[in-house]
């Protein structure tokens, strides 16, 4: 008995169970395109998230200090919760010249601004036993008081943090005598 010739249609079948070389060169490429997207647009944002994080938590710090320090009255020679004369004011005695807190107080007794002119993160925190940088581990902070130059009667703060990532901010507030 003659063999039998497939038919075109079953050659054309046959033919197509597998897949050519180039239909696997063109996957291999989406695939190495889709990669190299991934690891230079996505994974790049977990980077991004982490400072993010840092910064709002500097933010928190500093913020937390200037409130203390915004509830605090100008100097210590003025009265008492703002209280009238101010210093330096024409009824008023002059403006205590040293900057820091005096000999005898301790970190809760900072009574006006000028106290927390050096204070970092090895000083506890305001009426805790825990320091700043128990509870802020890793961040650094640095605090000043000055007279502003700019405007007179008037002292300038600034509280610089820095991050993890040894990122300094810096935020600053502005006092007045009044």
């Amino acid at each position: 008995m003659p063999t039998k010739l497939p038919r075109k249609s079953e050659l054309k079948n046959h033919l197509q169970q597998g897949f050519t070389l180039i239909e696997l060169v063109i996957g291999m490429l989406v695939i190495a395109i889709a990669v190299v997207m991934l690891t230079s647009m996505l994974f790049p944002q977990g980077d991004r998230a982490v400072k993010t994080l840092q910064r709002v938590r500097s933010a928190e710090l500093a913020h937390s200090v200037m409130n203390e320090i915004w509830g605090k009255r100008y100097d210590e020679n003025t009265g008492a919760s703002g209280g009238v004369p101010a210093c330096d004011s024409p009824l008023g005695v002059p403006c205590s010249a040293v900057l820091g807190p005096e000999s005898s107080e301790g970190r809760n007794d900072y009574d006006d601004i000028d106290d927390y002119n050096g204070l970092d993160e090895s000083f506890t925190m305001l009426d805790s036993s825990q320091t700043y940088a128990e509870a802020y581990p890793n961040y650094r902070l640095n605090v000043s008081v000055a007279y502003n130059p700019d405007v007179t009667n008037t002292k300038l703060v600034t509280i610089s943090v820095t991050t993890p990532d040894a990122e300094v901010i810096t935020y600053n507030m502005v006092r007045s005598n009044y």
